[in-house]
């Protein structure tokens, strides 16, 4: 039997893919293997391209599999291999490459690549507008899956390649978000995980259009179904409906992450972001006044062009007013061809690490900070495996990590657990049925 090896680099949506191109290939006979490292005859490297070191990291990842198995078929898709097939398809050892469309095709790209002892790229552009692509999903854990209902984005944030790499905002039919759901259900997963490039646009390419609320409405009234989580979500799409939804429904997790990126007005508008920080700031008073203990976790860029050590203050400021629950800090790379890369202003590296420390630090402060509520309290766990130290593990509705000694197999399960001692934003506890 035939083997197939992935390694996936970036966001949530770039591991979902993954689990979809696994079930192409899985379909066609191919056995899956875990290990990326393992042999295999086939090697797919399913690239980033959101920073420089996610272009690096994609290429690192290219060599090491031309080294592993310099007889297997070495295949790149994903963001990096959209934007920039030249480079790719230029890496010694690279048999297919493929973009982020098309890549239903993508089994017998390789089996004509073999066939033909030649490297196919087969990468193409987006047109104006176009059809979400359906690629069932093959997971192989059982408690946890993402389910794409969302691709593309319009927004043009004078940083961000995105636009360029997934192209036009397309929604997933209701039904086939609905069919997949149940089939996920129906193979034991616990939590779905709602994931897009830009789910709050959801529905408004469909007709007649549809609305992120109501999709998880609908989600919502399938039985097997013990919790649904959203993914990023833009500040300005959080509706009325939607934090109605998550009021009134516990299996709806009182989690969001909404992207900030800066908390200066000057910088935001730079940035090409559709807000401001009184926006943002209206937002979460919103949320917290009908979910006093939601979760919110955020992304912060550092160094953008034209950030000054003030501009830099007034988002540490903004961030500690905020509370956030956790904070992923990255610094700005600039990207070819976006707006950004040329801007005056831009800020040395060596400041930008500084910048990033800092914030990071204040992160981890804030995180320690929310975790700390939970001390003598009873959190949901959805269990996911047990650590090294032989204790269960699982993350709380709040996306909190927890761990927790306890007998028998708990994998796959919800559980009760009372929250005894809290190190960093991981909750400690105990396990009985209260």
């Amino acid at each position: 039997m035939k083997t197939v090896a992935f390694h996936t680099l970036g966001c949530k949506v770039n591991q979902y893919e993954t689990a979809a191109l696994a079930s192409l290939f899985a379909r066609r006979g191919y056995r899956v293997v875990e290990d990326f490292e393992a042999p295999a005859d086939v090697y797919v490297v399913n690239t980033c391209t959101v920073t420089k070191t996610a272009d690096q990291k994609s290429r690192q990842a290219i060599r090491r599999a031309v080294r592993r198995n310099p007889a297997a078929v070495v295949v790149v898709t994903g963001c990096y291999a959209q934007v920039n097939p030249e480079a790719v398809a230029g890496i010694p050892g690279v048999d297919v490459v493929v973009g982020t469309r098309g890549r239903e095709k993508l089994v017998d790209l390789v089996e004509e690549a073999v066939g033909a002892g030649r490297q196919v790229v087969a990468v193409e552009d987006f047109p104006a507008r176009c059809e979400f692509e359906e690629l069932p999903t093959l997971f192989s854990a059982r408690t946890r899956a993402y389910l794409k209902i969302q691709e593309g984005c319009e927004d043009y944030c004078t940083y961000c390649l995105v636009p360029y790499a997934r192209g036009p905002s397309r929604s997933r039919r209701p039904d086939a978000v609905l069919r997949e759901a149940r089939r996920l259900l129906d193979a034991g997963f616990k939590e779905l995980v709602l994931t897009g490039i830009h789910i709050g646009r959801y529905g408004l390419d469909l007709n007649p259009p549809a609305g992120l609320a109501g999709i998880v409405a609908r989600l919502l009234e399938l039985p097997d179904l013990a919790r649904l989580r959203l993914s990023s979500i833009e500040p300005g799409e959080v509706t009325p409906a939607l934090v109605e939804l998550m009021a009134a429904e516990p299996r709806l997790c009182p989690h969001l992450h909404i992207p900030l990126q800066s908390g200066d007005d000057a910088v935001l508008r730079h940035m090409g972001r559709r807000y401001t920080t009184a926006d943002y700031r209206a937002i979460v008073y919103f949320l917290r006044e009908r979910l006093p203990e939601i979760a919110l976790t955020t992304d912060v860029m550092v160094g953008f062009p034209g950030e000054t050590e003030v501009s830099f203050e007034r988002t540490v400021k903004f961030v500690r007013e905020i509370r956030f629950s956790g904070l992923h800090v990255f610094r700005f790379s600039p990207r070819p061809g976006t707006p950004a890369a040329g801007f005056p202003g831009q800020v040395p590296g060596p400041e930008k690490e500084r910048r990033l420390k800092v914030l990071q630090k204040v992160g981890e402060e804030l995180a320690h900070a929310f975790a700390t509520r939970f001390l003598g309290r009873v959190v949901q766990v959805l269990v996911e495996g047990r650590n090294r130290e032989s204790l269960w593990e699982g993350l709380s509705e709040h996306y909190l990590p927890v761990v927790f000694p306890a007998e028998g197999d708990l994998a796959g399960s919800v559980v009760p657990v009372r929250v005894e001692a809290v190190s960093g934003r991981v909750l400690q506890g105990i396990y009985r049925k209260f």
